[in-house]
This record gives C-alpha cells, sequence and structure tokens, in this order.
C-alpha cells in the first residue's frame, strides 16, 4: 500500500477544515504503516482512530454547514452517514479476521476523500467561507491588501 500524499489542490480554502482532513490523510498513512507491521492490534487502534475522527470531523462540518445555511446539507450529510457505515462494514471484516479489509478500506479512502474533497466539500465552502467572513474578494482594494496583509486564517 502506497502512502496518501496531501497536495496543495486538496485544500478548500477554510483552513480548519483542510486540517480535519489532513489529519484523515494521517490516519490514512497510519494504517499503512500499522499494516506493514503486520501487529493486528496497532492497525485496529488506528482503524478505530480514523473512524472516531472521521465521525468527529463529519459532524464539525455539518455543524458548519448549517450554520452557513447550506442548502445541501441534508444531502452531504447522508453522504457522510453512508461513508461511515461502510467503514464500519470494513472495520467488522478486519475484525472477523479479513485481514484484505485493511487493502480494501486503503484503496477506498484515498479515492473516496479525495473525490469528496475536492466535489462534495468545494460545493459548500462558498456558503461556509461567506459566515465566516472568509469568502475571496475580488476588488483591487481587497486584492492590494491581501497581498500587503495576507490571507485570512479561517
Amino acid at each position: 500500500m502506497d502512502y496518501l500524499e496531501w497536495t496543495k489542490d486538496l485544500d478548500t480554502g477554510v483552513n480548519v477544515i483542510d486540517k480535519q482532513h489532513r489529519r484523515i490523510v494521517d490516519y490514512i498513512n497510519q494504517l499503512v504503516d500499522a499494516t506493514e507491521t503486520g501487529d493486528n492490534e496497532s492497525i485496529s487502534d488506528v482503524f478505530d482512530g480514523l473512524i472516531d475522527y472521521t465521525i468527529t470531523h463529519f459532524t464539525f462540518e455539518e455543524g458548519l454547514q448549517e450554520k452557513a445555511g447550506y442548502e445541501f446539507r441534508s444531502a452531504h450529510q447522508r453522504v457522510h452517514k453512508v461513508f461511515i457505515k461502510k467503514l464500519g462494514e470494513y472495520k467488522k471484516d478486519f475484525d472477523d479476521g479479513n485481514v484484505d479489509a485493511v487493502i480494501q478500506v486503503n484503496r477506498m479512502l484515498r479515492n473516496w476523500l479525495i473525490n469528496h474533497i475536492k466535489n462534495d466539500d468545494a460545493d459548500y465552502v462558498p456558503a461556509v467561507q461567506k459566515m465566516l467572513g472568509t469568502e475571496k474578494k475580488s476588488g483591487w482594494l481587497s486584492r492590494s491588501l491581501g497581498k500587503f496583509f495576507g490571507g485570512s486564517d479561517a
């Protein structure tokens, strides 16, 4: 299994969300490390941590969407629920002795996470940025201020 590398094209523009996404990538890479050791207890611990952190991240993200009045929040939340259910199924398979479940979950995570960030998450970002007051301004003054004082860190 290969490591998943964070690339700039995965940045959403909402710093707190990007940090949480990077943490999920860290968990994916820890799963690779644990798998290479062959220590099923370590794999199980990382798996559990990944699931717990992902649930926490989704709850936070959905809260931001609600505060921002994001119109497709319910659909986004359903996607999250399906994903968590799938993670749980992989974890159960692993706990039942199917060590290949780790390879399958790694593959699924890599594809799903990248696609979800670039598509589903990118869709809600403008609403959240507007709510946070960090939306991109396009005027000359805003661009000039950005050059002199840097961008927002929301």
